[in-house]
This record gives C-alpha cells, structure tokens and sequence, in this order.
C-alpha cells in the first residue's frame, strides 16, 4: 500500500553509477559477484540466497541497461557462471 509522502523522512536521489566505478578494468565478474559490488560488499561475500536473489534483482536490469559497457567471457564449464568485464579496458 502507498504511504504518504510526508511519513518518509530520507528521500534521496535514486542514481546508479557507472560500471566503470563499479568494476576494476583489469578484472572479469560473475553477475553474483557484480550484484555484491552494486551494494558496496565485497566480491566474496557470503549471502543467504534471499538476499543475494534481491541483489541479482537489481543487478540483471543495471547490467541491461549498460549492456554497451560490457564484454562477456564464456564460462569454464556448463555448470558455472559466465563472466563479464568492461569493454573499454
């Protein structure tokens, strides 16, 4: 349900930034890995699948949107993710 405007006492601006000041040039990602970047938490980190599923809610439409930012590395084996970096490295 709405709440009123007023009830809300941090409204900031919604921004994303840019994938060039998420990821490091000379590097290669999961989109696991870049969801955990996206928040500020380390590449490694440990989530609980509920909140890594939110994170990778966030994560999928960002990388979407900058699709022309990105390059894609097929993945090692079938049963593992792919990898994505910058394409202007």
């Amino acid at each position: 349900m709405p709440r009123d405007r007023s009830d809300v006492d941090d409204l900031r601006p919604f921004e994303f930034r840019a994938p060039d000041e998420v990821l490091d040039a000379d590097a290669v990602y999961t989109v696991f890995e870049i969801a955990r970047l996206l928040q500020g938490l380390d590449p490694d980190a440990d989530l609980d699948p509920g909140t890594e599923d939110v994170l990778l809610d966030w994560a999928i439409p960002w990388m979407v949107c900058n699709r022309e930012s990105f390059v894609f590395a097929e993945p090692e084996s079938a049963d593992e993710p792919g990898y994505y970096g910058l394409a202007d490295a």
